[in-house]
């Protein structure tokens, strides 16, 4: 188990022109195999017709002589067709009319089965403890002065005939073999030059600076344009996302310099107070300042980690808890305000997948979004939760001075305040950012009077939460 990981590398380390190498030239070898098979079989059928014309023309040859010279003797040439013939030796027998034996060898080969007497039949059969092919002709004759039927006998060695038919498909094999050497070296090489595009490619990308995330715009085969268009949107991607860290870096020390300056200065007045009251108010406001910064720090914190994907644990809850638990917690203060304060609890469970305590972080910042910026005008903050269909709504409505609609991008915006506060400019992103990790969404809908944010989250589904951890 241990070499595991170690053989996985090994694959994902194969070279791309060995990948095509492997993947081509075995299909041709199977094919080449099958070719060397089907040439051999017809070898052997080429060899067995042409051996058996052989046969046939000899069997002619033989009639003939014997007619002409009335049994007495083969002519040269008919002696020298016989003893060449395919490349391997022909015995024959003659008979005349009533059987008698003419020339040739004594005893022929016998068929197993009775032949017909009209056409030339081939047999194989066995002579002299070898296996022959057999030709039987029988023909009407005029030996001397008999008439009759005269019966030719030809055989020869099936042997000799395989010994030809290998030799026929031995060529053939090695002429695949060459050629298909030749197709390998040619595919070798020939996958080096097509893939010299990537290679020059890599070495482009390799000379990039880290700096370097411009598009490129290097001219690339078609096969490879898909690769290079992810890639160049994979570097915009990376782009955008630096862009976006270094806003929000420059953004957050802007942000907390404020409060740092604040701190500073109350610490160092403080020493000089003598003043009892005056001491307990600048200990109150520097307690105040160093609360405000130590939240704005705490939000800038859990932000970034909602951008860069620490969703933290996921279960399956009930949000009407999650949602009494935040308006328990934060009534002494609306309550401190005289304001009313009110939860219009769904009657059915809504049952959720997601983190629990994101969620009533989100839900705080609304509250604290109303408290914070409803002004003096405010009387009430009332909260909703509901189930329709698949979607769970909560809702958090005031009726203080309200958010214009077409400003609600600004609203979301981190670190914008359409009014100056003592907020910090990062209660709706973070809204909007844990909704975004919940797959739900916020927005703003239109009242008569104040503010109302509607959050919209999809109810779990029926099969078992699944536990995921960061």
């Amino acid at each position: 188990m241990a070499h595991t990981p170690r053989k996985t590398l090994h694959r994902r380390a194969m070279s791309l022109r060995l990948r095509l190498f492997l993947v081509i030239l075995p299909p041709l070898l199977v094919v080449a195999v099958l070719l060397g098979l089907w040439r051999f079989q017809a070898a052997q059928k080429t060899s067995e017709e042409l051996f058996d014309r052989s046969l046939l023309a000899a069997a002619l040859a033989i009639s003939r002589d014997v007619a002409i010279s009335a049994g007495d003797a083969l002519s040269s040439s008919t002696r020298n067709f016989i003893s060449d013939a395919g490349g391997g030796e022909v015995f024959y027998h003659v008979t005349g009319p009533g059987g008698y034996y003419v020339t040739g060898y004594a005893y022929p080969p016998r068929a197993a089965e009775p032949l017909s007497r009209d056409l030339p039949s081939y047999y194989m059969a066995t002579y002299r403890g070898e296996e022959m092919r057999v030709l039987r002709m029988s023909e009407d004759r005029t030996i001397g002065n008999l008439s009759g039927v005269s019966v030719v006998t030809v055989w020869q060695r099936v042997s000799d005939r395989n010994a030809f038919a290998r030799e026929l498909a031995w060529r053939a094999i090695a002429l695949m073999a060459g050629l298909m050497s030749a197709l390998a070296l040619v595919i070798w090489f020939g996958v080096q030059i097509g893939l010299r595009p990537l290679n020059d490619l890599q070495e482009a990308i390799h000379k990039r600076s880290p700096d370097d995330l411009g598009q490129i715009r290097r001219p690339v085969p078609k096969e490879v344009a898909g690769v290079v268009s992810t890639l160049n949107r994979l570097f915009g991607q990376v782009q955008d996302s630096i862009e976006a860290h270094q806003a929000f870096i420059s953004d957050a020390a802007h942000q907390l310099r404020n409060p740092a300056a604040a701190l500073l200065a109350l610490a160092e007045t403080l020493p000089d107070v003598r003043n009892e009251a005056e001491r307990a108010a600048r200990q109150t406001e520097l307690i105040a300042a160093a609360r405000a910064s130590a939240r704005l720090a705490n939000q800038l914190l859990q932000l970034e980690r909602l951008r860069y994907g620490d969703g933290g644990a996921v279960t399956r809850f009930d949000l009407n808890t999650v949602v009494e638990e935040v308006c328990q917690g934060l009534a002494p203060a609306v309550l401190s305000r005289d304001l009313e304060f009110s939860l219009d609890r769904s009657a059915q469970p809504l049952m959720m997948d997601g983190d629990p305590t994101l969620l009533g972080e989100a839900f705080t910042n609304l509250v604290e979004n109303a408290l914070r910026h409803g002004g003096e005008t405010m009387t009430r903050i009332v909260v909703r939760t509901a189930l329709e269909g698949a979607v769970i709504s909560v809702t958090v409505q005031d009726d203080g001075v309200g958010i214009p609609l077409d400003e609600a991008e600004t609203a979301f915006r981190r670190f914008s305040q359409l009014q100056s506060g003592e907020g910090t400019g990062l209660g709706l992103a973070i809204v909007e950012q844990v909704m975004r990790k919940h797959r739900g969404s916020v927005r703003l809908e239109s009242v008569a009077r104040g503010t109302s944010v509607r959050l919209e989250v999809p109810r779990a589904e029926a099969s078992p939460a699944i536990r995921r951890h960061s």
